[in-house]
C-alpha cells in the first residue's frame, strides 16, 4: 500500500507531459482492474511505460479478472486504451488484432457501436490507411464491419471535430489528423470547415492547429492555405490571416532587436507564414547576421514553394549588388550541391557584377563538398579579378588553419589591389599571427583607406606596445572616419598611457561625433571617465 501511495504522489507531481500521460494511465488502469492484486501488479508500470495504453499490455491474458479488465477497457475514453483492448484481447483468441477488432464491431448493437467505430477509425488513420482498407484483411467481417463505420461517419465527425478544440491542445493534432485521413481530405481542408463551423471565438485554435500541421509537413501556413483555397474560403481565410497577422504584430519588434539570438529566434518564427511573412522576410536578408540572412533566404524559398537551389540561383541571378546576393550564397554554402553552385557563381556564369562572383568565393571555405578547400580557392587566388582574389583570401578565415592557407594569406599582403591586401589582413588577424604585426603597422601608412582600416582592426590581434604610439599618430591624423574608428578600437584593446592619452585626446578634439563618442566608450572601458 506504501508503494502505491508513493507511485500516486509522484505521478500528481510531475508537471510535464510525460507526467500527464503516466497519471492518464494510472487512472485508467484503477478505473478498469478491480481486483486490489490484479491492480498492484499491472499499474505501477504507468511510471515507466510512457503511453496512456501500458498498463493494458501488462495485464496478462489469464483470469476472469483479467478478461473483466479488458473487457471493461473497451469502453475508456481513451481510443488507444480501446484498442490495446482488443490487441490484448485477440492475442488471447488467437486472432489477428484486425480480426478482431472487426468481430467486437459487428457484435456491438448498432445504437451502441460509435466507440468501437472510433476505435477502427482512429486504429487505421494512425497506421496511415482508410478504415476500409484497415479492416480489408480482418476476414470475411471486415467488409460489413467497414460499412458499419461509415454508416457512422456524421457521428464520427462530430467527436472528432469536437476534439480539435478540446482544451487539452495535445489532442486536437492527432484528433484532425484522423479526422482527414477518415475523409480522405487534407488537414488544411479540415480546419478550413472547422473554422467556417464556429463562431471566430475558435479561430486562435484552428490557427494554432493549423501551425502544427505545417510544421509536421515541414511546409508553412500560407502555403497550405494558398494551395486549398477556392473561391468560397474566402472570409475563412481571412479569419485566419487575422490570427496570424497579430502573430506576426508581435514579432516585429523582436526582429529590430539590438540582441542577436532574439533576431535569430524571430525569423525562424516568420518561417511558418511562408507568403503571408515575404515582407519581414525580405527584410531580415539584410540583417548583420549571417544566421539571421540564411534563415529569411531558406523562409522566403519554401513560401515560394520552391527548393532552395532554385530560389538562391533566381535570387543571385537578379541581385544587383553583394549585399542583395549575399544571403542566396550563405544558405546555399550550407546546402547539398553546394561545390557546384558557388562555382557557378564564382566563374561568373550566374553573377551580374564581379563583387559577387568574389562573394561566392569568400563562402567556398562554408562548403564542405568537393576536395581540400584550400586547393578549390588557389586557382582563385591568381585570378585576374581582384574581388575574386580577396574572396579567395576571405575563405582561407573559415578554414582550420594550416601552413598552405597561412602562405596564401601572406602572399596576398603583397597584391595589388587595396581589396585583397585588406582580406589578407583580417585573416591573418584570425590566426593571431603577432609576427605579423609589423607588417600591419607598416601597411597604417598605405594610400588606401580600406587598407589601414584593416590594418588597424589587425593590429588588435598581432599589435605589441611598440605599436601603440604608430596608432596613436593614425588616429590624430588620418582624414577617414572608419580607420580612425578602427584605431580607436584597437587603442581600447591594447590599452596602455599612450593609448589612454591619444583617446582622450580623441574624445575631447575630433571633428566626427562618432569617433569622439566611441573614444569616450574606450577610456570608460580602460577605467578612466564615467
Amino acid at each position: 500500500m506504501r508503494r502505491l501511495l508513493l507511485l500516486v504522489l509522484l505521478l500528481a507531481a510531475s508537471p510535464s507531459r510525460g507526467g500527464t500521460v503516466a497519471s492518464e494511465c494510472w487512472a485508467s488502469c484503477r478505473r478498469h482492474v478491480t481486483d486490489p492484486s490484479l491492480r498492484a501488479r499491472t499499474c505501477p508500470v504507468c511510471v515507466t511505460g510512457g503511453r496512456v495504453d501500458s498498463w493494458v499490455t501488462s495485464l496478462g491474458t489469464g483470469g476472469a479478472d483479467a478478461r473483466m479488465a479488458l473487457e471493461s477497457a473497451r469502453k475508456d475514453p481513451s481510443w488507444r486504451v480501446r484498442w490495446a483492448a482488443v490487441r490484448a484481447e485477440a492475442r488471447s483468441r488467437g486472432l489477428t488484432e484486425r480480426r478482431a477488432l472487426a468481430d467486437w464491431i459487428m457484435d456491438t448493437p448498432p445504437d451502441a457501436d460509435l466507440g468501437a467505430c472510433l476505435t477502427a477509425v482512429r486504429a487505421a488513420a494512425d497506421a496511415g490507411r482508410s478504415t476500409a482498407d484497415f479492416l480489408q484483411d480482418a476476414g470475411a467481417r471486415g467488409p460489413t464491419a467497414a460499412a458499419r463505420v461509415w454508416a457512422r461517419r456524421e457521428a464520427v465527425r462530430q467527436t472528432l471535430a469536437l476534439e480539435m478544440f478540446s482544451q487539452e491542445p495535445a489532442v486536437r493534432l492527432p484528433a484532425l489528423l484522423h479526422l482527414a485521413t477518415f475523409q480522405g481530405r487534407s488537414a488544411t481542408r479540415v480546419v478550413l470547415d472547422a473554422v467556417a463551423s464556429r463562431p471566430v471565438a475558435g479561430d486562435e485554435v484552428m490557427a494554432s492547429l493549423l501551425s502544427a500541421v505545417a510544421e509536421r509537413q515541414r511546409a508553412s501556413v500560407g502555403r497550405l492555405l494558398l494551395t486549398e483555397a477556392k473561391p468560397p474560403d474566402e472570409a475563412v481565410i481571412n479569419r485566419l490571416f487575422a490570427v496570424y497577422s497579430r502573430e506576426l504584430d508581435g514579432l516585429r519588434p523582436e526582429l529590430a532587436s539590438s540582441d542577436v539570438q532574439r533576431r535569430r529566434t524571430a525569423v525562424a518564427g516568420l518561417r511558418r507564414y511562408g507568403p503571408l511573412a515575404t515582407r519581414e522576410l525580405e527584410g531580415a536578408l539584410g540583417d548583420a547576421d549571417a544566421r539571421v540572412r540564411e534563415q529569411a533566404a531558406r523562409g522566403l524559398a519554401e513560401s515560394g514553394g520552391k527548393p532552395l537551389r532554385e530560389a538562391a540561383l533566381q535570387g543571385v541571378k537578379g541581385a544587383e549588388t553583394v549585399e542583395a546576393a549575399r544571403p542566396w550564397l550563405e544558405a546555399m554554402a550550407h546546402e547539398k550541391g553546394c561545390a557546384a553552385f558557388l562555382r557557378d557563381v564564382a566563374d561568373g556564369r550566374n553573377a551580374r557584377i564581379p563583387e559577387i562572383q568574389g562573394e561566392a568565393v569568400a563562402l567556398m571555405g562554408d562548403c564542405q563538398e568537393g576536395s581540400s578547400p584550400t586547393r578549390r580557392l588557389a586557382p582563385y587566388a591568381s585570378a585576374s579579378v581582384p574581388s575574386v582574389r580577396a574572396g579567395a583570401v576571405r575563405a582561407l578565415g573559415s578554414l582550420p588553419r594550416n601552413a598552405e592557407a597561412m602562405e596564401l594569406a601572406s602572399k596576398a599582403l603583397e597584391d595589388g589591389a587595396p581589396e585583397v591586401v585588406a582580406a589578407a589582413l583580417d585573416v591573418l588577424a584570425s590566426y593571431r599571427q603577432p609576427s605579423r604585426g609589423d607588417d600591419a603597422a607598416g601597411l597604417l601608412g598605405s594610400e588606401h583607406p580600406v587598407v589601414r582600416a584593416a590594418a588597424a582592426r589587425a593590429l588588435e590581434f598581432m599589435g605589441r606596445p611598440p605599436h601603440v604610439r604608430v596608432l596613436a599618430e593614425r588616429l590624430r591624423t588620418d582624414p577617414a572616419v572608419e580607420v580612425r574608428l578602427a584605431v580607436v578600437r584597437t587603442l581600447t584593446a591594447l590599452g596602455g598611457p599612450h593609448a589612454v592619452a591619444a583617446l582622450s585626446e580623441a574624445a575631447a578634439h575630433d571633428v566626427d561625433s562618432h569617433v569622439k563618442h566611441v573614444s569616450q566608450e574606450g577610456l570608460r572601458r580602460l577605467g578612466f571617465g564615467r
